[in-house]
């Protein structure tokens, strides 16, 4: 009984030792002390191993350590010199472009969650969705119009180009220079406007909003605007703004897909002439492909690795990756034909060039900015990859709930709307989900940016996950509706998001490579309270200097780990009971607690992962993908709570808050369990079973009533199904394929009574409804219905005939024209990918 009352003391002492980050003196006194009181029985009168025995000299070693390393110049000695020797050996060597990508973003809330104890008031003090009122008037003036005017079926199928009135209407109103500022004669509108713009143009169409969207992400646009001479800008920034030049950005090559970094594209710097006379130069060789925007772009923004041997620019030999602006027509310059990604039609293509001279100034911010390109790209990417895909990829979630709630209410089987079917709610509540979670990191995200942070790593976990989520809700929608989704048509609303959807999987970094090797193996680097600077410490020439900087940091870094080991494991045991939550969140405690446990368990195994992975931990892409995972659920859902709190705690979307959490914590669990199960190293693996999973998985996913009373909720028009489907385009012309969708929706809604009286009439045979038949004539002389619901049934038979009608064409029209498309690699790569 002694020794179980020692352990119990023991876990306990060493429990709250950790958590309060207890110096080593504290833990070699209290556990000095407990080790007396146990051997001697001093309080319960059952004395341990008798003082002399050798097991009671070797139960004070670690006493005696712990002592010893309480003294200063035995521990950098003894412990921290040789761990600054074996870490300057394994820790992760940072390359340059890698050290760029590091220093482009900021950190924000990610390294809360690193940190293992964030501070939840940080992201509840993000400003809601707010916009001025020129950016609200421009998205309920001409972004609505824009809506209006497009044609799905013309853009994607029948003509396979965004129409010239479309071009036209976004130049005129300044679409393709909301990026840049009032004073360059651009919109000037804030990250949040942009979002919001971009997700309404989305839902209405893929291709058109991709012509918006490049000049407002990463391109020479916004290049110029942050990096450009004075002259660059004056020049350029009013023609972007009007849509004088239509700008593409020109990185990725043959050869260098998501390794951009190592393009093989090269400028020299030499003297050579341009307009006439002498000028200080670079001679150019590249090639491109996968160029949205390229095919009808007149300045075209070139990233490339400079070289000048003989040190013109006094920057030494190798440069570095260098962004230039090129006019589409220089001479040597080559456009290619149309790549068509997933069929679609918004212009994408290669271009490349020859030995072709451009004068130096046609950097961009000229030659003071030769070599400074990946930071610029970096820079510009840590802000646009949290802007763009996840603004289009949460519309296209929200227009799927949109278009599948109205279709599910509709489309009867078996005698009762689909959506009331518990293989349908089943998907249908996974896009209600989806379309909720979306927007609401979609809405924090752009309020960070906004607000002028750069979220480096949240980018990259949103645009991941944003994009696969999208994926899932499309398969649920298509799968929803069956046989009217898969023929196409101009009646076919879903088609044009099921094939674009591998357009955003794959660009702006392929969800693989962004998930695996960006969001926590830079993401460790970038937001880890300490790792960074230890590396900085580890690797700094000066060994001295590198060591007294390592010391502080080591022993900060280790009582932090030790402190979060500990707050896991005692949070994991009581079940989250007492982990912290905001005080004046009501009955939300609950979910905040569990989001504080998790981030306990993610701090301690990313913790185990950089000390034990070191170097190699770029090699471990399933450890580092499934962690990656497990810090993106945390993040999604802290912002699914805060969504709640900021749309005023409505009351009926408690049950998609309770079912997003719970989902959202079993999904965390499954990556984190994932990466416990298979850590490689067996020890470390065996104690990280013990802190984080000690009494087995933590989370279920949310129940199955849960699920059917979320879906329940979208089946009926009203402010649930408004609201998780705010800011995007919804058409209400009868003609439109989607504006007879909602019709339907709301008159089938009216119409319910009607149609129960009419069902139990059919089930009790004293109705027939076959081809032939006036079954709701029939029903109205019986008395089933009276004359008022019968027009109204009769409204809803023909309209609800319209929404499940599929196009069918003659042969002919189906033929495509092949005059333009070429057959192979000669036909659309330049002459040196071939010859």
């Amino acid at each position: 009984m002694g020794i179980l009352v020692f352990l119990v003391l023991l876990v306990a002492a060493t429990t709250a030792l950790g958590m309060f980050k207890a110096r080593v003196s504290a833990w070699a006194l209290v556990l000095g002390g407990l080790l007396f009181i146990w051997q001697t029985g001093l309080f319960t009168g059952n004395p341990g191993f008798p003082l002399s025995s050798i097991w009671a000299l070797l139960a004070w070693i670690p006493v005696g350590v712990l002592a010893a390393l309480s003294v200063p110049e035995v521990r950098r000695q003894f412990f921290v010199t040789p761990a600054f020797n074996f870490l300057k050996k394994t820790l992760p060597k940072v390359s340059d472009t890698e050290q760029q990508a590091l220093d482009a973003g900021t950190i924000g809330f990610d390294a809360e969650i690193f940190s293992g104890e964030p501070d939840w008031a940080k992201l509840r003090a993000v400003p809601p969705i707010v916009l001025t009122p020129d950016e609200q008037a421009f998205l309920d003036g001409p972004t609505e119009v824009l809506c209006g005017l497009i044609d799905d079926w013309q853009i994607r199928h029948a003509e396979r180009e965004i129409p010239g009135e479309i071009w036209d209407f976004v130049k005129k109103h300044g679409f393709l220079g909301m990026l840049i500022s009032k004073e360059h004669g651009g919109l000037g509108f804030s990250a949040q406007a942009q979002s919001l713009i971009l997700g309404k143009i989305a839902s209405r169409s893929p291709d058109v909003v991709t012509i918006v969207m490049v000049p407002n992400s990463l391109g020479p646009g916004e290049l110029i605007e942050k990096y450009g001479t004075d002259a660059q800008k004056e020049h350029y920034l009013p023609r972007l703004a009007r849509g004088d030049e239509v700008p593409c950005f020109s990185l990725t090559g043959p050869t260098s897909g998501s390794d951009a970094a190592t393009m093989r594209d090269i400028g020299t710097v030499v003297k050579g002439k341009h307009d006439g006379r002498e000028t200080l130069g670079i001679r150019l060789s590249w090639d491109k492909r996968y160029i949205t925007l390229g095919p009808k772009a007149t300045l075209v923004g070139l990233a490339f690795r400079l070289f000048d041997p003989d040190n013109l620019l006094g920057k030494g030999e190798d440069v570095g990756i260098t962004v230039a602006m090129i006019p589409a027509d220089h001479p040597g310059v080559n456009i290619g034909r149309r790549h068509l990604p997933s069929g679609a039609a918004f212009p994408n293509g290669p271009n490349w060039g020859n030995d072709v001279f451009i004068p130096i100034d046609w950097i961009i911010g000229g030659e003071a900015m030769a070599g400074q390109g990946w930071r610029m790209l970096m820079e510009c990417l840590a802000a646009g990859r949290a802007i763009s895909l996840p603004s289009s990829a949460t519309a296209g979630a929200k227009a799927m709930l949109r278009v599948t709630s109205a279709y599910a209410r509709i489309r009867r089987q078996f005698g009762l709307p689909i959506g009331r079917m518990e293989g349908i709610d089943e998907p249908l509540a996974r896009i209600v989900e989806t379309a909720y979670v979306n927007e609401a990191a979609r809405a924090v995200t752009a309020s960070m940016v906004t607000r002028g942070e750069r979220p480096s790593v949240i980018s990259a976990l949103m645009k991941y996950q944003t994009t696969e989520r999208l994926r899932r809700a499309v398969n649920d929608a298509m799968d929803i509706h069956g046989g009217r989704a898969i023929c196409d048509g101009p009646s076919n609303y879903l088609q044009s998001a099921y094939e674009m959807v591998p357009v955003g999987i794959t660009v702006e970094g392929a969800n693989i490579l962004t998930r695996t090797l960006i969001t926590f193996a830079q993401g460790a680097l970038r937001s880890h309270p300490y790792l960074i600077r230890e590396i900085q410490a580890a690797q700094n020439p000066d060994a001295a200097q590198g060591l007294e900087a390592f010391e502080d940091l080591f022993l900060d870094h280790i009582g932090h780990t030790i402190s979060n080991m500990s707050g896991a494991f005692f949070h994991n045991v009581t079940l989250g009971y007492f982990a912290p939550a905001p005080a004046e969140v009501g009955d939300l405690k609950v979910h905040y607690r569990q989001l504080s446990r998790a981030a306990r368990n993610f701090a301690v195994v990313a913790d185990f992962t950089i000390a034990f992975l070191g170097g190699g931990l770029k090699t471990k892409q399933k450890l580092t993908g499934r962690l990656a995972d497990a810090l993106a659920e945390i993040y999604l859902t802290a912002c699914v709570l805060k969504r709640f709190e900021d749309d005023g705690r409505p009351a009926a979307d408690r049950p998609i808050v309770d079912m997003a959490v719970a989902n959202g914590l079993a999904r965390f669990d499954e990556a984190l369990h994932g990466v416990v199960m298979n850590f490689p190293v067996a020890p470390a693996r065996w104690k990280l079973r013990a802190i984080v999973f000690p009494l087995g998985r933590h989370f279920d996913p949310a129940p199955d009533p849960l699920g059917s009373t979320v879906a329940g909720l979208v089946l009926r028009p009203g402010e649930v199904r408004d609201r998780l489907t705010r800011h995007i385009y919804v058409s209400h012309d009868p003609a439109d394929p989607t504006g007879v969708l909602e019709a339907t929706f709301a008159k089938v809604a009216a119409a319910e009574d009607a149609e129960k009286k009419l069902e139990k009439a059919i089930r009790a045979g004293n109705v027939r409804r076959y081809h032939g038949i006036d079954w709701i004539g029939d029903a109205v002389t019986q008395g089933v219905l009276t004359e008022t619901e019968g027009t109204l049934l009769r409204e809803v038979e023909a309209l609800v005939a319209r929404v499940i009608a599929v196009d069918h064409f003659d042969p002919a029209e189906l033929k495509p024209n092949y005059a333009n498309i070429g057959h192979n690699v000669r036909a659309t790569e330049p002459p040196s990918a071939v010859e």
